[in-house]
């Protein structure tokens, strides 16, 4: 088949740009793209779920693959020995949606929930909760809660102290233990690459997180960039190598509005925002890294010219609501943890940290941004979800109106 052009939009440059793609592809990913915009659609409608439909819309994938960290974790952590008993896994987390903890750092669902939802499809098995070939047919959840992007021994070496023995790295391998599970033929291998989606959730978080806590600077989080890009690429040749077709790369959030590192590197007025109140020097760590993977994945589309790469942006969704949280349907306070502690506006304390005896919850967690000064609340996270899938389905307007 003919490769053709596809456009997709650049965070670094503000601008669309362009990679190949051939027919079959192209054809593939619009049609889940515009099915999971209708599914995003109609969960801005009151009283609608976001969901894929009584028949999942008649999607063209049939399993999700996804990696990351406490942002896309669906229970691996409360499984994982040396997270196992956690925050996800005690009250009250989980209250909005599931009512109980589910093992999700959040009171209800995540961003991958809603993307697995809005493709009508069952959600992945958390890896650490499957053992069978059929505990995986859906497909498997293989991020971890406090996971990082690079492996603990080289953070130690650079300084950088870990509480999560889990990499990126340890997570493509997981994803190699699965595929073998379920496939034990060439040909069942390429059908089962050929309708799975691949999602990377954002991956990086906390390597830039413990390297401010280790140093108390930026430089060394700064000195990080190349290095995660660089481990992220890898687990992207790595699936494609195994014949992955179709996959969504998430971008880094905007850290100088994360209401954990507000409240622990107070500073002076200049170092601040004056619209957003964020941190400027954190943000623009976040931007750097958006910057650096975007070059990345650019250079990938164009050594995998038939591969589906698409970049899914959560910086830009985050910082609007941060600026006009009332634009949204979100409280005034968007740069405040709804459970947590401490006196100060952002009410985030680690000695009161959420679901700790001395911490204490506001009264609607859909009016917040930040759930516990760290991740996102399920109001936020639908929010953010169809944000990205509206960025994702633009992308691909603009490349049929190019055909």
């Amino acid at each position: 088949m003919t490769p053709l052009r596809i456009a997709y939009y650049s965070d670094t440059r503000d601008c669309w740009k362009s990679g190949t793609l051939d027919m079959e592809q192209l054809s593939h990913v619009l049609v889940a793209l515009l099915l999971a915009l209708v599914a995003a659609e109609a969960a801005a409608v009151p009283g609608a779920d976001f969901d894929g439909g009584d028949d999942g819309l008649l999607s063209h994938y049939d399993r999700v693959f996804s990696f990351g960290d406490s942002l896309t974790d669906t229970g691996n952590a409360a499984i994982l020995p040396a997270t196992a008993g956690g925050p996800s896994s005690r009250a009250p987390y989980g209250e909005t949606y599931f009512h109980h903890p589910s093992g999700r750092a959040s009171d209800g669902r995540l961003i991958i929930d809603f993307i697995v939802e809005s493709l009508g499809l069952p959600q992945p098995t958390p890896y650490l909760a499957g053992e069978t070939a059929e505990d995986f047919r859906h497909g498997a959840n293989f991020a971890v809660g406090g996971a990082t992007a690079l492996d603990p021994a080289f953070l130690k070496s650079k300084g950088v102290m870990t509480f999560v023995p889990v990499s990126l790295s340890n997570e493509t391998s997981w994803f190699n233990n699965v595929f073998d599970l379920l496939a034990s033929s060439a040909y069942e291998q390429s059908n089962i690459m050929a309708s799975s989606v691949f999602y990377f959730g954002e991956i990086g978080v906390n390597d830039y997180i413990f390297a401010l806590f280790s140093n108390r600077t930026a430089e060394l989080a700064v000195s990080l960039v190349p290095d995660i890009v660089a481990v992220t690429h890898s687990a992207l040749t790595a699936v494609i190598a195994a014949g992955a077709s179709s996959m969504v790369v998430t971008g880094m959030l905007p850290l100088g509005c994360e209401p954990e590192l507000l409240a622990l590197f107070p500073g002076d007025a200049d170092d601040y925002d004056r619209e957003s109140g964020c941190i400027t020097l954190f943000n623009e760590l976040a931007e750097l890294h958006n910057r650096a993977l975007n070059r990345m994945l650019r250079k990938v589309r164009r050594a995998h010219p038939g591969t589906t790469i698409l970049y899914a942006d959560i910086y830009r969704p985050i910082a609007n609501l941060v600026a006009s949280p009332g634009k949204y349907g979100f409280g005034n306070t968007p740069l405040a943890a709804f459970c947590g502690g401490g006196a100060g506006p952002y009410h985030f304390d680690m000695a009161a940290f959420c679901g700790t005896p001395d911490s204490t919850e506001s009264s609607d967690p859909s009016e917040f941004l930040s759930w516990d000064g760290i991740h996102f609340t399920e109001a936020a996270n639908r929010f953010i979800a169809r944000a990205m899938l509206r960025g994702l389905y633009n992308a691909s307007k603009l490349t049929t109106a190019l055909l």
